[in-house]
């Protein structure tokens, strides 16, 4: 494969600017080189063996009779019959498929995943129509209609999917085709939408074409791909509302609405003017994602005041331990503030990935461990927990308590899951590294190696580390010759102890950390060494009182990770156990146990049930017994016999 690497950068980037480094130029193992070779092993080819099966296929292939409409339209009260089906999102699938697929061929060779991928490609090419459009829903199903409807059939949320998909087949393989065929069709989206006369002033009812606009823009130098994603962030939530006009165009009502507020797709207020995370998660994590983006291409400091804001609310009311975010199915989102229910969590897949993209592009505003910690803390527990150990069954849904009946599956009906937790963990060296003018961030620990170019110098750094079972990491800087810039080292705020070195020397950490980085500004030179023990401290985790789920109850975490008790390992009636706030907490490596992890063990009690009888209800207790818990990481659930599963202990 050839690793293409990014054209000149389309707009004057502010001062420390950090910017992801493309997937090619990190190269992951240990923990993550597990899951990146699962994905790339595994799961490319289940997602397009199984969009092949859902007749995906045949509704981008010109040279093939269209299939119809496969899944019916949703029809409930204050939807217009036939507006709705998760088939309109068929492109969107493919894109992501694209993208995983790509990051996968970059890692691991496969001819003829990248045969099949080159077909689809081809299919797309032939099905775009002369003026660039290219939606397989709107030519093959529903001609005649399109940009009529933006506010709920995600037609430019299916255009960003294939652009993100097209810029990682050109980063990963040097193949442009696809990348060509949809920078025409933003050239055609951008001839439609924007704010000159003339233009329609829509943007999507499902935030995504906005982050990947930005995508596009970089990697080949477009300053216009840019102002369009722009474009798309400043006019949503403008009066008057887009989608209200669009809906009366079309003879609707804008009232008959099924979710009765713009609060549901964020656009009941402009941007800089929101304060409050409201609606489904998946859609405001994408919006947040391409306003921070935005925000670090233009220095935008009103968009970077109303994501802190954001930030500061998500965090203090609607956030799952886990990094988990979403409580309702209704709405795939968000209800009221604290309303954190455990074993009806929605904490949908989509969202947590979409809550990594955000922090990890806040980053690019500059190192600060608020953003970064929560980037680690939802990649660790909330994402991943989604995606099976082998790489084969999905998650949509992470409960936080489990009576035995919640389990992966093999495919949905609404198949966004799999091929979004799939392209974020093929591509999850680009989270580790930002790179600015003169500072290289480290972000993330790992196994890893990262090749980049700074102040005209190439340099190579190469980390090492068993991370995240254990906190000893070792960096050793590898620059062409020497040359100066700053290395910024993440802290973890869940670290109550660390030591840093360099070259052997002790570096006074206090004095060198600012916003929860250690920075270290010198004139590298090759072999220069690095070296950061961070303790791995176990924890006892415990929710505002105002989580009324939570209320004297208590989570286990160590290090990054966030830990839950399963029947396979502590029996039936999870429920019944409490842990005392003296007992002592134990970790231990099991490097047999689920693919190698560390695991937690305690002595709790047991309420028992032998003794009670028959009744319902005794003026005394019941009996106790004492238990020894054996507590896995949350990411690692349901890997293997079914049972129970929870997060939060009673506290005894």
């Amino acid at each position: 494969m050839t690793a293409s690497q990014p054209a000149a950068q389309p707009s004057a980037k502010p001062q420390l600017a950090f910017r992801p480094l493309p997937v090619p130029q990190v190269d992951v193992r240990g923990f993550w080189g597990d899951r990146v070779e699962a994905v790339a092993t595994r799961t490319a080819e289940i997602l397009y063996d199984r969009c092949v099966e859902a007749r995906m296929l045949e509704q981008i292939d010109p040279d093939v009779p269209s299939p119809g409409v496969v899944i019916p339209f949703h029809v409930s009260d204050g939807f217009t019959a036939r507006t709705v089906t998760t088939q309109m999102f068929w492109d969107s699938d493919w894109g992501k498929t694209i993208e995983t697929a790509a990051y996968s061929l970059y890692r691991r060779r496969n001819p003829d995943l990248e045969k099949k991928i080159d077909a689809v490609i081809d299919m797309y090419g032939k099905l775009q129509q002369e003026d660039g459009y290219l939606s397989s829903w709107y030519q093959r199903i529903q001609p005649g209609l399109r940009w009529t409807n933006l506010r709920d059939c995600h037609e430019l949320y299916c255009a960003g999917h294939l652009i993100e998909g097209a810029v990682a087949y050109f980063q990963a393989t040097g193949k442009r085709k696809l990348l060509d065929i949809l920078s025409r069709y933003v050239d055609h989206i951008g001839s439609v939408f924007g704010p000159e006369p003339g233009k329609k002033k829509g943007y999507c009812g499902h935030e995504e074409i906005e982050l990947a606009l930005v995508k596009l823009a970089r990697v080949t130098g477009e300053k216009k791909y840019m102002d369009l994603a722009k474009y798309f962030i400043d006019q949503r939530g403008q009066q008057p509302h887009y989608f209200d006009e669009e809906a009366r165009a079309r003879g609707a009502d804008p009232k008959a609405y099924h979710f009765k507020t713009y609060e549901y797709n964020q656009s009941h207020k402009p941007v800089r003017e929101q304060d409050k995370v409201v609606g489904h998660a998946v859609r405001a994590m994408y919006l947040y994602s391409g306003m921070a983006d935005i925000a670090t291409e233009y220095g935008d400091d009103t968009l970077r005041v109303a994501l802190d804001r954001l930030w500061d609310d998500l965090m203090t009311k609607s956030l799952y331990v886990t990094g988990g975010l979403g409580p309702s199915a209704h709405n795939e989102g968000f209800t009221s503030d604290y309303d954190l229910p455990n074993d009806t969590a929605y904490a949908e897949t989509c969202a947590s990935v979409g809550l990594v993209f955000w922090a990890s592009r806040m980053l690019g505003m500059g190192p600060n461990a608020r953003y970064a910690d929560m980037m680690e803390r939802a990649l660790y527990n909330g994402s991943i927990s989604g995606l099976s150990l082998d790489g084969s069954l999905f998650f949509y849904e992470n409960p936080l308590e489990s009576r035995g009946g919640h389990h992966r599956w093999k495919w949905h009906r609404c198949p966004c899951c799999p091929p979004n937790i799939g392209r974020m963990v093929a591509s999850i060296g680009s989270y580790f590294y930002g790179l600015a003018d003169d500072a290289l961030a480290v972000h993330l620990y790992g196994d890893s190696t990262a090749r980049f170019e700074i102040a005209g110098r190439q340099v190579t750094l190469v980390q090492t580390s068993s991370y995240p079972w254990d906190g000893a990491i070792a960096i050793e800087i590898g620059p062409e010759a020497p040359v100066e810039f700053t290395l910024h080292l993440r802290i973890p705020a869940w670290c109550r102890k660390a030591a840093l070195r360099v070259n052997g020397k002790l570096v006074d950490l206090e004095a060198a950390t600012v916003d929860g980085y250690a920075a270290i500004r010198r004139k590298w030179r090759q072999g220069d060494k690095v070296e950061l023990d961070l303790e791995m401290s176990m924890a006892r985790l415990f929710a505002n009182p105002q989580v009324r789920q939570d209320i004297g109850r208590v989570a286990l975490a160590r290090g990054p990770l966030i830990y839950c008790v399963e029947e396979t390992d502590n029996g039936g009636g999870l429920y019944r156990i409490a842990l005392p706030r003296e007992a002592r907490l134990e970790a231990h490596k099991e490097p047999n146990l689920l693919g190698g992890i560390v695991t937690l063990s305690a002595i709790g009690s047991r309420a028992e049930t032998e003794n009670w009888g028959a009744d319902l209800y005794r003026p005394e207790p019941p009996v106790t017994q004492e238990t020894k818990l054996k507590a896995v990481p949350y990411f690692a659930w349901d890997n293997r016999d079914p049972g129970e599963m929870l997060v939060w202990l009673r506290e005894g």
